[in-house]
């Protein structure tokens, strides 16, 4: 009996595993963050590069939006429980990171967001009611 119950634990009623709260909520919000900062440089793009002291081209703007877009697949592909969703934030944090640099903002203000991946990588560390952290979970 207590078998059958640690592997209802370890999986939910469909089947499938189960994730922390606060690991879904945080691929929720990133999802959300996303999708906004995408809509926001590829719509106001004009309005950010007036903002910015460098003055960049509108075409490094819609790239970092492009990068967000691509972010919302990788989290799509987290809540799949792929760990090439992890990898593919390392690399669009990396490359939004050069581009931050390219385009003239600062290092102090460009470095946060290496850390996104690994504030990440902490928040999939969190344990499920089974004790399996959604970084064991992922394939």
């Amino acid at each position: 009996m207590e078998n059958i119950l640690d592997d209802l634990q370890e999986e939910n009623k469909f089947g499938q595993q189960e994730r922390h709260g606060c690991v879904t909520a945080w691929l929720i919000l990133m999802i959300v963050a996303n999708i906004i900062s995408a809509i926001s440089y590829f719509f106001l793009g004009d309005a950010i590069v007036a903002l910015l002291p460098s003055q960049p081209p509108l075409i490094m703007l819609l790239a970092i939006g492009f990068l967000a877009i691509i972010n919302v697949v990788f989290a799509v592909m987290l809540f799949q429980w792929k760990k090439i969703g992890f990898y593919g934030f390392v690399v669009t944090s990396i490359l939004a990171f050069g581009l931050n640099i390219f385009m003239g903002i600062g290092m102090s203000q460009s470095l946060p967001g290496l850390l996104g991946f690994v504030l990440l990588y902490a928040i999939f560390q969190i344990k499920n009611k089974a004790g399996k952290s959604a970084w064991e979970n992922l394939s």
